[in-house]
This record gives structure tokens, sequence and C-alpha cells, in this order.
């Protein structure tokens, strides 16, 4: 569990910019270091010296609280790098990913909001739109920028190529269940970029 001791309020009311900030780290690293579960509302107010009826003005649902925390949580480690090598580029970003979800403990949270997304339509919506859409249009804004200088072809379909790579770590993970670690990103990134067929076919 985490211990967190709740920021003592100073007189006068606190932004609400500085409010909202507070509330999504305190959901934020509940989520990360005790599961979907433990994120309610009652928890995070306290942990966040906020109000609770606060909470329930921004957010229709805890989930959909912990869903935007979880984006709030990841976006610094989960930045798409644009050194002008796309293969090098693929592998940074999809090999922080797979270390953020295996060596960082967010494989257990990221499961718990994809399952939960399934019956509670405020987290599916919360999910996608301030995750899982924003995180997609990074990608294929970095695909596009290396399509516009020939690296890849001007048909290539970027939308495929993002559920190649990702797609992938999510099946083997949530579906599968099987291990992900460092040694798949490379021929994930390989097999997205130059396919499966022989090099001169």
């Amino acid at each position: 569990m985490s211990e967190t001791t709740p920021p003592r309020r100073g007189r006068g009311r606190r932004p609400a910019a500085e409010v909202r900030a507070a509330v999504l780290e305190a959901a934020g690293r509940i989520l990360l270091h005790d599961g979907l579960p433990a994120v309610t509302f009652d928890r995070v107010a306290t942990e966040a010296g906020a109000s609770k009826m606060t909470l329930y003005k921004w957010w229709p649902s805890p989930g959909a609280l912990a869903a935007e925390a979880y984006f709030a949580q990841s976006a610094r480690t989960l930045d798409f790098p644009d050194t002008g090598d796309l293969r090098a580029d693929l592998v940074a970003q999809l090999g922080a990913f797979v270390r953020w979800l295996t060596r960082e403990g967010a494989a257990g949270p990221v499961s718990q909001l994809v399952g939960a997304a399934q019956l509670d339509p405020n987290l599916a919506l919360a999910w996608s739109e301030t995750y899982a859409l924003p995180r997609r249009e990074l990608a294929r804004t970095r695909l596009a920028e290396a399509q516009r200088q020939g690296q890849l072809r001007p048909d290539a379909d970027l939308d495929i190529i993002v559920d190649q790579l990702w797609g992938a770590c999510y099946h083997r993970m949530l579906v599968l269940q099987v291990p992900l670690d460092d040694e798949i990103v490379a021929r994930l990134v390989d097999h997205a970029l130059y396919g499966a067929a022989p090099r001169d076919a």
C-alpha cells in the first residue's frame, strides 16, 4: 500500500489547475501502487487534499479518473523520440513501453483498466480519449514524418503499423499472457518495417 500523508491545506482556495494536478498525481500513484480497485473518490480526495465533491464534478466515475491519471503518469516515460532514424526511434519508444509495463509495474494496472473498460462505459471513453487515441496519434505523427522523408512507402498504412507494434504487446500481455521483454522489441519493429518475406522478394 502506498503511504502518503495528505497535503496540508493552506488558507484560501487553490487554483483549479493545481487541484486537478494534485488529484491526478494522487490517483496515478494509488493506481500504480495498489491497483484500480484502490482508486476511489474518498481515498484520492484525502490524499490530494481535495474535496470529494470536486472529483464527482470533474469525473463521472473513479475509473474515468484512473484512466486520465494513468496517461498523466505515463506521459513522460512514453515520450516519442524523433532522431531522424525511424527504426531506432520505434525501438526506443516500444522498448520504453515494454519496460514501463514489466519493470515499472504498470502491467497489472493496465490489465485492470482494459478489463474494467469492457463493463464501464465512462472508463472506456476516458481510456480512449485521454490515453489510447492520443498515444496512437503520437505514433502516427512520427510515422507520417518518416513517410514524408521516404523512410516508409507512400502507400504504407500507418494505422496497421501501430496495430502491429503496440497491439502485439497488448495481445501478448492480455490474451496470451506470455512474458514481454526487451528482446521482442527489435523483432517487432523489424517485422513491422520490413515484413516476413525475403528481403529480395
